[in-house]
Protein backbone atom coordinates (compact mmCIF):
# COMPACT_ATOMS: atom_id res chain seq x y z
CA UNK A 1 0.00 0.00 0.00
CA UNK A 2 1.43 3.03 -0.64
CA UNK A 3 0.91 6.24 1.73
CA UNK A 4 2.07 9.84 1.41
CA UNK A 5 3.65 11.61 4.15
CA UNK A 6 2.72 15.69 3.38
CA UNK A 7 3.77 18.44 5.85
CA UNK A 8 6.28 20.10 7.21
CA UNK A 9 8.43 24.21 6.83
CA UNK A 10 9.46 23.31 10.15
CA UNK A 11 11.69 20.57 12.06
CA UNK A 12 8.60 20.41 14.58
CA UNK A 13 6.64 19.02 12.05
CA UNK A 14 9.32 17.69 9.63
CA UNK A 15 10.57 15.22 13.01
CA UNK A 16 7.55 13.78 13.09
CA UNK A 17 7.38 13.18 9.10
CA UNK A 18 10.65 11.38 9.77
CA UNK A 19 9.58 9.28 12.42
CA UNK A 20 6.25 8.27 10.27
CA UNK A 21 8.52 7.11 7.33
CA UNK A 22 10.87 5.07 9.78
CA UNK A 23 7.99 3.25 11.00
CA UNK A 24 7.07 2.22 7.44
CA UNK A 25 9.65 1.55 6.50
CA UNK A 26 10.48 -1.11 9.23
CA UNK A 27 7.21 -2.67 8.11
CA UNK A 28 8.67 -2.91 4.42
CA UNK A 29 7.15 0.00 3.16
CA UNK A 30 8.41 3.01 1.51
CA UNK A 31 5.80 6.39 1.43
CA UNK A 32 6.56 9.49 -0.92
CA UNK A 33 6.68 12.91 0.83
CA UNK A 34 4.98 15.55 -0.54
CA UNK A 35 6.44 19.20 0.82
CA UNK A 36 7.51 22.67 0.07
CA UNK A 37 10.24 24.01 -2.01
CA UNK A 38 10.30 26.65 0.42
CA UNK A 39 10.75 25.63 4.18
CA UNK A 40 13.52 23.33 5.44
CA UNK A 41 11.66 19.95 3.86
CA UNK A 42 14.51 19.87 0.83
CA UNK A 43 17.20 20.21 3.59
CA UNK A 44 15.90 17.05 5.65
CA UNK A 45 14.23 14.82 2.81
CA UNK A 46 15.84 15.71 -0.68
CA UNK A 47 18.18 12.73 -0.74
CA UNK A 48 16.19 10.64 1.84
CA UNK A 49 16.42 6.90 0.67
CA UNK A 50 13.49 5.89 3.14
CA UNK A 51 10.93 7.47 0.69
CA UNK A 52 10.26 6.11 -2.77
CA UNK A 53 10.13 9.73 -4.05
CA UNK A 54 10.19 13.01 -2.72
CA UNK A 55 8.39 15.98 -3.91
CA UNK A 56 9.12 20.12 -3.35
CA UNK A 57 6.22 22.07 -4.40
CA UNK A 58 6.71 26.31 -4.41
CA UNK A 59 3.42 26.34 -1.49
CA UNK A 60 3.60 28.64 1.00
CA UNK A 61 1.83 29.91 4.16
CA UNK A 62 -1.34 32.08 4.06
CA UNK A 63 -1.78 32.62 7.83
CA UNK A 64 0.54 35.87 7.53
CA UNK A 65 -0.37 37.25 3.93
CA UNK A 66 -2.75 40.34 3.36
CA UNK A 67 -5.28 41.12 0.39
CA UNK A 68 -3.97 40.08 -2.60
CA UNK A 69 -1.05 38.33 -1.74
CA UNK A 70 -3.71 35.87 0.33
CA UNK A 71 -6.17 35.15 -2.76
CA UNK A 72 -2.77 34.52 -5.22
CA UNK A 73 -1.14 31.87 -2.26
CA UNK A 74 -4.54 30.35 -1.92
CA UNK A 75 -4.97 30.38 -5.39
CA UNK A 76 -1.43 28.45 -6.14
CA UNK A 77 -2.06 26.21 -3.11
CA UNK A 78 -5.35 24.69 -5.63
CA UNK A 79 -3.06 24.58 -8.47
CA UNK A 80 -0.96 22.53 -6.75
CA UNK A 81 -3.55 20.38 -5.14
CA UNK A 82 -4.59 19.28 -8.52
CA UNK A 83 -0.57 18.41 -9.24
CA UNK A 84 -0.70 15.91 -6.18
CA UNK A 85 -3.89 14.38 -7.56
CA UNK A 86 -1.52 13.05 -10.41
CA UNK A 87 0.85 12.29 -7.88
CA UNK A 88 -1.48 10.19 -5.98
CA UNK A 89 -2.69 8.42 -9.57
CA UNK A 90 1.32 7.85 -10.61
CA UNK A 91 1.90 5.99 -7.15
CA UNK A 92 -1.59 4.80 -6.33
CA UNK A 93 -1.51 6.51 -3.20
CA UNK A 94 -4.31 5.07 -0.69
CA UNK A 95 -3.88 6.98 2.52
CA UNK A 96 -2.03 10.52 3.04
CA UNK A 97 -0.80 11.46 6.14
CA UNK A 98 -0.69 14.95 7.30
CA UNK A 99 1.75 16.48 10.11
CA UNK A 100 0.46 19.89 9.86
CA UNK A 101 2.58 23.13 8.59
CA UNK A 102 2.06 25.08 5.28
CA UNK A 103 3.58 22.45 2.99
CA UNK A 104 0.89 20.19 3.85
CA UNK A 105 -2.03 21.90 2.44
CA UNK A 106 -1.49 21.08 -1.15
CA UNK A 107 -2.08 17.29 -0.97
CA UNK A 108 -3.90 17.25 2.58
CA UNK A 109 -6.69 19.20 -0.03
CA UNK A 110 -5.63 16.71 -2.59
CA UNK A 111 -6.89 14.00 -0.63
CA UNK A 112 -10.25 15.43 -0.38
CA UNK A 113 -10.59 16.03 -4.11
CA UNK A 114 -9.59 12.25 -4.52
CA UNK A 115 -11.77 11.07 -1.78
CA UNK A 116 -8.08 9.37 -0.40
CA UNK A 117 -8.40 8.62 3.50
CA UNK A 118 -6.84 11.10 5.40
CA UNK A 119 -4.88 11.19 8.55
CA UNK A 120 -3.69 14.03 10.70
CA UNK A 121 -1.04 14.24 13.37
CA UNK A 122 -0.62 17.63 15.64
CA UNK A 123 2.01 18.01 17.77
CA UNK A 124 1.00 21.13 19.28
CA UNK A 125 -0.88 21.86 22.51
CA UNK A 126 -3.07 24.81 20.22
CA UNK A 127 -4.16 22.86 16.56
CA UNK A 128 -2.83 24.83 13.48
CA UNK A 129 -4.58 26.65 11.16
CA UNK A 130 -4.58 24.06 8.55
CA UNK A 131 -5.16 21.03 10.74
CA UNK A 132 -7.72 22.62 12.46
CA UNK A 133 -9.91 23.06 9.10
CA UNK A 134 -8.88 19.51 7.86
CA UNK A 135 -9.70 17.89 11.12
CA UNK A 136 -13.40 17.09 10.34
CA UNK A 137 -12.51 15.55 7.49
CA UNK A 138 -9.63 13.10 8.88
CA UNK A 139 -10.69 9.53 9.10
CA UNK A 140 -8.32 9.98 12.40
CA UNK A 141 -6.60 12.45 14.30
CA UNK A 142 -3.36 11.91 16.24
CA UNK A 143 -2.65 14.41 19.26
CA UNK A 144 -1.24 13.73 22.90
CA UNK A 145 -3.69 16.70 24.22
CA UNK A 146 -7.17 16.21 23.06
CA UNK A 147 -10.01 13.58 24.23
CA UNK A 148 -12.52 13.07 21.76
CA UNK A 149 -13.24 9.89 20.65
CA UNK A 150 -11.66 10.77 17.46
CA UNK A 151 -8.23 11.76 18.61
CA UNK A 152 -5.56 8.64 18.87
CA UNK A 153 -2.62 8.35 20.52
CA UNK A 154 0.62 10.44 19.48
CA UNK A 155 3.03 7.90 17.72
CA UNK A 156 6.88 8.17 19.65
CA UNK A 157 10.23 7.29 17.76
CA UNK A 158 11.37 4.27 19.25
CA UNK A 159 14.80 6.51 19.91
CA UNK A 160 13.40 8.07 22.97
CA UNK A 161 12.66 4.80 24.27
CA UNK A 162 16.18 3.19 24.05
CA UNK A 163 17.81 6.20 25.26
CA UNK A 164 15.59 7.25 27.89
CA UNK A 165 17.06 7.19 31.79
CA UNK A 166 15.93 8.34 34.94
CA UNK A 167 17.84 11.07 36.56
CA UNK A 168 18.21 11.60 40.54
CA UNK A 169 20.04 15.54 39.92
CA UNK A 170 19.10 18.06 37.66
CA UNK A 171 22.51 18.99 36.45
CA UNK A 172 21.62 20.66 32.77
CA UNK A 173 18.37 22.44 31.14
CA UNK A 174 18.37 22.54 27.43
CA UNK A 175 15.43 24.80 25.74
CA UNK A 176 14.63 24.50 22.31
CA UNK A 177 12.53 26.75 20.79
CA UNK A 178 11.85 24.39 17.45
CA UNK A 179 14.36 24.95 14.18
CA UNK A 180 13.74 28.48 14.16
CA UNK A 181 13.93 29.31 17.83
CA UNK A 182 10.28 30.37 19.18
CA UNK A 183 10.74 34.26 21.35
CA UNK A 184 8.89 33.19 23.92
CA UNK A 185 11.36 30.27 24.85
CA UNK A 186 13.85 32.52 23.96
CA UNK A 187 12.64 35.13 26.41
CA UNK A 188 12.15 32.91 29.01
CA UNK A 189 15.14 31.14 29.03
CA UNK A 190 17.12 34.39 29.64
CA UNK A 191 14.82 35.47 32.10
CA UNK A 192 15.88 32.14 34.86
CA UNK A 193 19.20 31.48 33.37
CA UNK A 194 21.06 33.54 36.49
CA UNK A 195 18.67 31.21 38.71
CA UNK A 196 19.59 28.21 36.82
CA UNK A 197 23.31 28.96 37.48
CA UNK A 198 22.88 30.00 40.83
CA UNK A 199 21.73 26.47 41.53
CA UNK A 200 24.78 25.02 39.97
CA UNK A 201 22.85 23.88 36.70
CA UNK A 202 24.15 24.06 33.09
CA UNK A 203 22.28 25.96 30.39
CA UNK A 204 22.24 24.34 27.10
CA UNK A 205 20.23 26.73 24.61
CA UNK A 206 19.29 26.38 20.98
CA UNK A 207 18.16 29.80 19.66
CA UNK A 208 17.30 29.65 16.48
CA UNK A 209 18.83 33.02 14.01
CA UNK A 210 16.48 35.46 14.28
CA UNK A 211 17.37 35.47 18.63
CA UNK A 212 21.06 34.43 17.93
CA UNK A 213 22.74 37.40 18.72
CA UNK A 214 20.30 38.37 21.10
CA UNK A 215 21.00 35.72 23.37
CA UNK A 216 24.55 35.44 22.58
CA UNK A 217 25.31 39.09 23.73
CA UNK A 218 22.87 38.27 26.78
CA UNK A 219 24.87 34.63 28.22
CA UNK A 220 28.30 36.77 27.10
CA UNK A 221 27.19 40.36 29.01
CA UNK A 222 26.32 38.32 32.23
CA UNK A 223 29.08 35.77 31.96
CA UNK A 224 26.57 32.91 32.30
Amino acid sequence: MMVAITGGGTGGHLAIANALKEELNSRGLKPIYIGSKNGQDKSWFEDDNGFEKTYFLDSKGVVNKRGLKKILVLKDILSSAFTCKDIFKAHKVKAVFCVGGYSAAPAAFASLLTRTPLYIHEQNAVIGTLNKILKPFAREFFSSYETSSKVKEYPVSDKFFKTRKLRQKLKTVIFLGGSQGASYINQLAMKIAPKLIKNGIHIIHQTGKNDYCTCKDFYEKNSL
